[in-house]
């Protein structure tokens, strides 16, 4: 008799701290990831410093992880610049399996470059797991010109221009100018395929890697903003991952349209399918857009 009611009570006093472990869990808002655009910086308060705010503001208890590529803002600002891609994301990829708040899973908001560098943290580390990802303004086929460089730097544009005009496919140049690297000629796709150290990667152009798709297909959602008026982004279609088709620099085609979904070498087709692709748009020009706007279509449908 002594023992079954010992028994009972280690059950009930087991399934009480179960119960209230789950329900601290449910009350746990899923942290944050962000990862800004070229020129700019991760704390930043007139950018990235004023997203993480409105975040915070609006799902209470968040934490938010805002990433810093380098020891100091100046750091931050020239490696978006000058570190190669493929060594950002391996700094990334280590900084957030080292940060315990991140153990269960984060969704991750990337601007811009930001956008396309996190899509290959999705797919290359998969621990800690991504849930959502949303891209605002990134550039999933990569860019072909220049209109205006964007950031506070006039210094560094004038640098990345001259650098790419030497040539953006020199292995130098490849290896050292973080642009050059997401850089598609649409007239020069044999060579872009062959020299290109990071888009070409992660957009299978080279072979498919399994891994790189079955990572990114455990998204639950992949959240695509592509800005109507962006005068930075050319072609703005690659926001949607659209690009320009082959030997032309004004027709482009769409997601839908391409090899990359039609043969699914990401598993882009898959998750369309499956409803998990998400395809938004603002008239503004590129990363413009409202506090407002962003509650409405960004935190409360998939970060709170």
């Amino acid at each position: 008799m002594a023992r079954a009611l010992l028994s009972r009570r280690i059950f009930f006093s087991i399934t009480w701290i179960l119960l209230g472990l789950t329900c601290h869990t449910q009350s746990s808002p899923t942290p944050a990831v962000l990862w800004h655009g070229l020129g700019d910086s991760c704390c930043n308060p007139l950018s990235i410093g004023r997203i993480q705010k409105v975040i915070e503001s609006n799902v209470k208890g968040i934490y938010v992880r805002s990433l810093q590529i380098g020891t100091n803002f100046f750091e931050d600002t020239f490696n978006g610049y000058f570190l190669n891609a493929n060594k950002q994301i391996a700094m990334v990829c280590e900084k957030l399996a080292k940060d315990p708040k991140l153990k269960h899973g984060y969704n991750a908001v990337g601007f811009s470059q930001g956008g396309q560098f996190l899509r290959a943290v999705a797919q290359r580390c998969p621990n800690p797991p991504m849930r959502n990802f949303i891209s605002i303004g990134g550039q999933h086929q990569g860019v072909y010109g220049f209109p205006r460089c964007p950031g506070n730097s006039s210094e560094l544009c004038n640098l990345l221009r001259q650098l790419l005009n030497q040539g953006v496919y020199v292995p130098f140049i490849q290896d050292n100018v973080t642009p050059a690297e997401y850089w598609q000629d649409p007239l020069n796709k044999k060579e872009y395929k062959q020299k290109s150290v990071f888009l070409a990667d992660i957009n299978q152009e080279r072979g498919i890697n399994a891994t790189y798709k079955k990572n990114l297909m455990k998204l639950s959602k992949f959240v695509m903003v592509k800005f109507e008026n962006d005068t930075v982004v050319q072609p703005k279609a690659s926001e949607w991952f659209g690009f320009y088709k082959e030997n032309s620099t004004s027709e482009t085609f769409t997601l839908q349209q391409s090899r990359l979904y039609k043969e699914d070498w990401l598993g882009l087709k898959a998750m369309d399918h499956a409803k998990k692709l998400v395809f938004l748009k603002t008239e503004g020009d590129h990363l413009q857009f409202s506090n407002k706007w962003f509650i409405q279509n960004i935190v409360n449908p998939y970060l709170k």
